[in-house]
């Protein structure tokens, strides 16, 4: 395996292969503190693609000022041995000065399907994000990029963007991966306290919880998020919810009356970090 550090190595690899042969290329990216989440999407991408690259960057830009950024975990050699124990050809792990050089002056917005949720609780959030997407898929050329479902309103997001901008790629979204307690897997988890560890656990649960009641008639989000909160503050004292939201899949607008599928999707701050999460309700299994 290949590890590059710059734009014109990473290119140089992807068209080696490409010139060798190789008629699939994917690309898992990633901010590192890999887990059996992220792992998950690599093997999905190696599963159809002839050559796999994974992104390694703690992307400045869709950091808040007061966000984690400085605290964000960088295991980098831990994540370069376990991108090769998993079949990865290249690992693409730049330098901020690398993507962003003096006088970088570009943003690439997308509205609608980033006003909602994270959009509204972090200003500049996904503006960061589709920037630095964007300049991957320029850099790496997939043909396939691989995302996981836990971060759905960001698959949405860069699912708009690629649409929108015709490139030309696929994006696949892989399910979300959790621990045996129900929480999902994050590199942020491991930031938790012990206390903090054992009460996030109630994320999943009150999801769980909202999709029982939607499944039981409920039709009502605001009864279904009312107690989804309640649950929250009972059973994850420490936490603080910045939102709890029922949307639709597609548009993630909000929904009043739950009528068709829908997203249930909250984030929850801990003093150690913020956690976020969601679960597609799927109405269609409930009335066949």
């Amino acid at each position: 395996m290949n590890t590059a550090k710059t734009i014109a190595e990473i290119r140089r690899l992807v068209a080696d292969a490409r010139s060798g042969g190789v008629v699939c290329v994917g690309l898992v990216p990633t901010m590192g503190a890999l887990h059996k989440g992220h792992y998950s999407l690599i093997d999905a991408a190696c599963g159809e693609c002839d050559f796999v690259a994974v992104s390694i960057f703690v992307n400045p830009t869709q950091f808040g000022p007061n966000e984690d950024y400085r605290r964000y975990p960088r295991p980098i050699d831990d994540d370069v041995a376990g991108c090769v124990s998993h079949g990865v050809d290249a690992v693409f792990a730049p330098r901020a000065e690398e993507m962003y050089p003096d006088g970088f002056a570009t943003t690439v917005s997308v509205a609608g399907p980033t006003g909602p949720m994270e959009g509204r609780c972090r200003p500049g959030h996904f503006d960061g994000v589709c920037t630095v997407v964007a300049k991957l898929f320029n850099i790496v050329a997939p043909d396939v990029a691989c995302f996981g479902a836990k971060d759905y309103q960001q698959v949405t997001v860069i699912k708009r963007m690629a649409a929108d901008l015709d490139m030309p790629l696929r994006i696949k979204v892989c399910p979300t991966v959790r621990e045996a307690d129900g929480l999902a897997m994050s590199s942020r988890n491991v930031c938790l306290g012990d206390e903090e560890r054992a009460q996030a656990a109630a994320l999943y649960e009150s999801l769980r919880l909202s999709e029982r009641l939607i499944r039981e008639g409920l039709s009502r989000a605001e009864e279904v998020i009312e107690t989804a909160r309640r649950h929250l503050a009972e059973k994850a004292p420490l936490g603080k919810a910045d939102y709890i939201e029922i949307v639709d899949p597609d548009s993630l607008e909000t929904v009043d009356t739950i009528e068709k599928d829908v997203v249930i999707a909250l984030a929850v701050k801990f003093p150690s970090a913020r956690l976020i999460d969601n679960i597609r309700v799927d109405m269609t299994e409930q009335r066949e």
